[in-house]
């Protein structure tokens, strides 16, 4: 199998078996946001004390790219801290820019993520919830950013 097939194997493991999908109760998160040119939709539900993502879900709709990383990004911000969201984050939008901020092994599913950025028109998609995520952190964190 190549590289390649094997990036698509694991977006589309990510989007028919998306992980954290669903919603919590009481939380401290609670945003949508949507890609109105194709359609994705994402709620993003947090349990966050303004330092840590204790717990962290989604649901919605939306392409395979866009559920995909929304899984990959509850995966790898659930039980960090803000410091933590925010190095993921802005790794995230480097890579859609075609920068490498995050290594490898740090990606670790999210590498699969790279070959987006050469289709302009699907970047958005992969950075929906990242996006979503970082709104969130800004009116949540002390810090603000």
């Amino acid at each position: 199998m190549s590289l390649e097939g094997l990036y698509q194997e694991i977006i589309l493991d990510h989007y028919k078996n998306p992980r954290n999908r669903g919603k919590l109760e009481k939380p401290d998160i609670d945003i949508f946001e949507s890609n109105p040119l194709c359609g994705d939709e994402l709620c993003l539900h947090a349990h966050y004390d303004g330092k840590t993502v204790k717990d962290i879900k989604f649901d919605g709709k939306g392409c395979s790219i866009s559920i995909a990383s929304a899984s990959m990004m509850t995966e790898v911000l659930k039980g960090g801290g803000t410091e933590h969201a925010r190095k993921f984050i802005d790794g995230i939008k480097a890579m859609m820019h075609g920068k490498a901020d995050l290594t490898d092994e740090e990606l670790g599913d999210m590498e699969a993520l790279k070959g987006v950025a050469d289709f302009p028109a699907r970047v958005k998609c992969a950075l929906l919830a990242w996006t979503t995520m970082e709104k969130a952190l800004n009116q949540k964190s002390p810090e603000g950013k």
